[in-house]
């Protein structure tokens, strides 16, 4: 491939590549066949790394070519650091003649360095010093005292029918923990879920679990 007769189509591959990504990412298209000195013949968004058409190739590329580097492969999802100490994720993919030698190299660089220190605060405010199942949010107390009894019944992992008197104090004291009987006629409904009198919903209340 002569670099030169496609540098056109590169240079527009690289203009719609950074376009869609947009200003962190830095698209480099080099012509190695006239050396490294000044190998970037287009580029793309180069404040990413400080660059600009005419300069040179990355030390990567440069130990990739040496004569005693044996096969010169593509690298993708590589890190690098800029001398001012940002973040870039990048890719090179080498651009061949029709002998397999390295003559052109399309380098995409995008800097992640925002995005790292933004997944730091994330992670941050994502932390949570328990595990176990999301709280649910309900949008009224009548189904929130629903969902309570629900999972009160989970607690005591029996279908209420098969429940004897001390499942039932545990799935009462379960919910008396959870605070639902601060809704609003919370003993009516329980009551009748359990399957049991008001009378013996407090006295369930009152009951000592072992």
């Amino acid at each position: 491939m002569d670099i030169q007769q496609q540098k056109s189509f590169l240079e527009q591959l690289a203009k719609g590549i950074a376009s869609l990504f947009g200003q962190n990412c830095e698209i480099a298209v080099h012509d190695l066949s006239q050396g490294f000195e000044s190998s970037i013949i287009a580029i793309e968004n180069g404040h990413v790394t400080d660059r600009r058409v005419g300069d040179g190739a990355s030390e990567l590329v440069l130990q990739a070519l040496k004569p005693d580097a044996g096969n010169v492969e593509d690298h993708f999802n590589y890190l690098a650091r800029t001398k001012n100490g940002r973040i870039i994720k990048c890719s090179s993919i080498y651009l061949r003649s029709e002998d397999g030698r390295p003559v052109g190299l399309f380098g995409i660089n995008y800097d992640i360095t925002d995005l790292m220190m933004a997944s730091t605060a994330i992670g941050a405010i994502l932390n949570v010093e328990e595990n176990g199942d999301a709280m649910s949010i309900t949008t009224n107390v009548n189904d929130l005292l629903d969902q309570l009894i629900e999972e009160s019944s989970k607690y005591v992992g029996k279908p209420v029918a098969m429940m004897n008197k001390e499942d039932k104090i545990r799935a009462i004291k379960f919910l008396d923990e959870k605070g639902a009987f601060l809704v609003k006629k919370a003993g009516d409904k329980i009551s009748r879920y359990y399957d049991i009198s008001k009378y013996t919903l407090y006295n369930y209340m009152d009951a000592d679990t072992q």
